[in-house]
């Protein structure tokens, strides 16, 4: 009994040592570049706000579980595709087949290793990313109200708050409160709004990622080229929104609750709202892409077992494109959900669907040493493509002959008579269908007769073929255009 659990445990260890060794590799090379990608926004929220080496540290990785979401199935499938490309290359998948081993028997490591992936995956998309959204949003609101502190202070304008600038000209050490006040508001406007209080202070709200302004006993001045306005006021408020490292302060609020207060939050709005829909389609997306994981890390076994030995992996190439359309398809559905086209249900997990039973269908051919796509498919693409593609040649053929053609014509109009005495033509006496020499089917096997020239050969009964024909009539619009006298 020890001898028959011994062997399948050594296999699939061995297996999945195979998978996770380029697993780990593309997961690391994939994470820098998306590293790089989002280090060029961080880097002018870190300049302008002075942040010190560990709140940057501290603030960068708040940014992982987002791109782990997307990094970690990519890797996955990689990692397969690479690990079972190698075995097949290397002639280990054929003599695991020789010793009796079929693919079946193979599956539950791979199976295994993927459902761990997906389930690290689902622990970043469900945990991870909510407390991440949290922990941003606070850090992000300390750095931005600690800049804004330091830099109100007395007899300076303040420009801390970007658009917003204010100039206080005494603070209360013990209160905090603003005497002699003036602001100027620049948002959205050419002209800037100045208010002008005699007192005033600054509150913030964190959940709301704002600042708000109050001031108090003063008068508002907004110039316009047509007629001033002067408002006097008792209280008067500025709302600043603080803006994180992305600058966008949308969606926050939802990509920070939790599975169950994304739930609790669709059932409160009663009615299909768009904010409900979004709310809902939060909650199918931190599902549908740790099961997609799990999806395309499958898929890329039977792509790693089409390499062969001497011959180039193909793999790669075509788990990076299906990767590319799993996305795709991902955010289709997304947007149809969105806008209301479809039911939130079918519409996120309809790409599941779809590669799940392709790859059921991939791993049951590869089983049977079927190719991927079956021969009915691939005659009938071929066939297709070749369709769409004669069209194309057509003209491309005719263009570059009328070209050959124009190169041998000369200016005085001359040359089609002297080139139509020294051509010869072939002509075919089953279809009745002469060619000239630039025409591609000169050499066919059953044009057996040749002319002396074009003129001998139409005297005889024959007639030119299309591409011959269009030639002709260039020559002769040729030769009249330059000797318009001469129609012989």
């Amino acid at each position: 009994m020890n001898s028959l659990f011994k062997t399948p445990r050594l296999l699939y260890s061995y297996l999945a040592t195979e998978m996770l060794a380029p697993f780990f590799a593309s997961f690391v090379i994939m994470n820098c570049v998306f590293f790089l990608v989002k280090l060029i926004p961080f880097l002018n929220f870190v300049l302008e706000l002075n942040i010190g080496p560990a709140d940057f540290i501290r603030l960068f990785s708040y940014l992982f579980p987002n791109i782990f979401l997307y990094s970690i199935p990519m890797a996955a499938m990689m990692g397969v595709t690479i690990g079972f490309a190698r075995l097949s290359s290397d002639s280990e998948i054929l003599a695991l087949k020789a010793s009796g081993i079929s693919i079946y028997q193979i599956l539950p490591p791979v199976i295994i290793v993927a459902a761990l992936i997906a389930m690290l995956t689902s622990y970043f998309s469900i945990k991870l990313i909510p407390l991440s959204e949290i922990s941003m949003k606070q850090l992000t609101y300390q750095l931005l109200k600690e800049k804004i502190n330091e830099g109100i202070k007395e007899h300076v304008f303040t420009e801390a708050l970007g658009d917003v600038v204010v100039y206080i000209d005494k603070i209360d050490k013990t209160t905090g409160e603003w005497q002699d006040v003036w602001v100027s508001d620049m948002r959205g406007v050419e002209n800037p709004v100045i208010t002008m209080a005699s007192t005033g202070s600054m509150t913030s709200n964190i959940s709301n990622m704002m600042v708000s302004i109050i001031l108090r006993n003063g008068s508002l001045h907004r110039p316009s080229n047509e007629s001033a306005q002067i408002i006097q006021f008792e209280q008067y408020q500025i709302n600043i929104p603080l803006q994180p490292p992305s600058g966008k302060a949308t969606n926050i609020k939802r990509t920070a609750l939790t599975m169950r207060e994304l739930l609790e939050e669709a059932r409160e709005i009663s009615e299909n709202t768009v904010e409900k829909r979004k709310v809902l389609i939060e909650f199918h997306k931190r599902l549908v892409l740790p099961a997609g994981c799990l999806i395309i890390s499958l898929i890329g076994l039977p792509l790693g077992l089409q390499a062969r030995p001497g011959k180039k992996a193909i793999g790669i190439q075509a788990g990076l494109a299906i990767f590319v359309l799993y996305y795709i398809f991902f955010t289709f559905g997304k947007t149809m959900a969105e806008e209301g086209l479809l039911p939130i249900v079918p519409a996120m997990w309809l790409p599941n669907g779809l590669f799940f039973c392709l790859t059921i269908f991939w791993i049951f051919r590869i089983s049977n040493e079927q190719a991927l796509i079956p021969e009915p498919v691939t005659m009938l693409l071929k066939a297709l493509g070749q369709k769409m593609s004669a069209p194309l040649a057509l003209v491309f053929n005719r263009l570059m002959k009328m070209k050959i053609f124009a190169r041998r014509t000369t200016a005085d109009g001359n040359e089609f008579k002297n080139q139509a005495a020294r051509t010869v033509v072939k002509g075919n006496p089953k279809s009745k269908v002469f060619h000239v020499p630039a025409c591609e089917y000169y050499n066919c096997k059953n044009c057996t007769l040749d002319f002396h020239d074009v003129e001998v050969a139409l005297e005889s009964g024959f007639e030119p073929c299309q591409f011959c024909a269009d030639l002709i009539d260039d020559y002769r619009e040729s030769v009249n255009r330059h000797d318009p006298g001469d129609n012989s």
